[in-house]
């Protein structure tokens, strides 16, 4: 680019406008959890300490402590958050034009498609396994976490009912539990045994629920 006098001129670059400070410790916090389900994943729910979870952060021991007050308050702020990268991750697929029962099916889908590469979503059952082999009162905050799953599953169904692509004779209640169940029944099997083969495991899931379902 030429100015007035004919000489080359480089074209001014933007500022990238400047982050909140809102927008900073949003980030701050989700590389701190993010750094909390590798640890869990990696090396057990012991592992994340705020020593531990600051240092993979990169951030101070300290601001972990600042932020979750306690472990067990990280805890429940990493299910908080992996529940809305679920929510995300269906999202992506769309689910305007779908039929309740291809929104169950989708659900699963793409669960079992990302559980084996998503390392904090496995981070998730680690966790679940270690607040109940300890009593934590954690468990609470799992339950609830299911209890939103179930109610969406129940949703669905209950939408595939009046539209026809669920059988009205099922107990819509209990298919979501059944549901959510054969999630967590897959994700502890390969937390167990990672030979496991989760491809030929989703196949047959989505091929059963179609046919139970429909």
């Amino acid at each position: 680019m030429a100015d007035s006098t004919g000489n080359l001129t480089l074209p001014r670059r933007s500022r990238a406008p400047r982050r909140t400070q809102a927008e900073r410790r949003a980030e701050s916090d989700r590389g701190l959890l993010l750094a909390a389900a590798e640890l869990i994943a990696e090396e057990g729910f012991n592992a994340a300490t705020f020593e531990k979870v600051g240092a993979r952060a990169g951030y101070s021991r300290g601001l972990a402590s600042q932020r979750f007050g306690s472990k067990d308050g990280m805890i429940e702020a990493l299910i908080d958050y992996l529940h809305e990268r679920s929510m995300e991750l269906a999202s992506a697929e769309g689910r305007a034009d779908m039929t309740g029962l291809d929104a169950i099916l989708s659900s699963v889908d793409i669960y079992l498609r990302n559980f084996e590469r998503e390392q904090a979503i496995r981070s998730y059952f680690v966790a679940m396994a270690g607040s109940v082999a300890t009593l934590s009162h954690l468990r609470a905050a799992f339950a609830a976490s299911h209890m939103k799953a179930k109610e969406r599953f129940e949703a669905h169904i209950r939408e595939g009912q009046a539209e026809g692509s669920i059988s009205k004779d099922l107990d819509a209640e209990a298919a979501a539990l059944m549901i959510g169940s054969l999630i967590l029944g897959i994700s502890t099997q390969w937390l167990i045994d990672a030979s496991t083969d989760l491809e030929r495991i989703r196949k047959t899931s989505l091929d059963t629920l179609r046919r139970s379902l429909a």
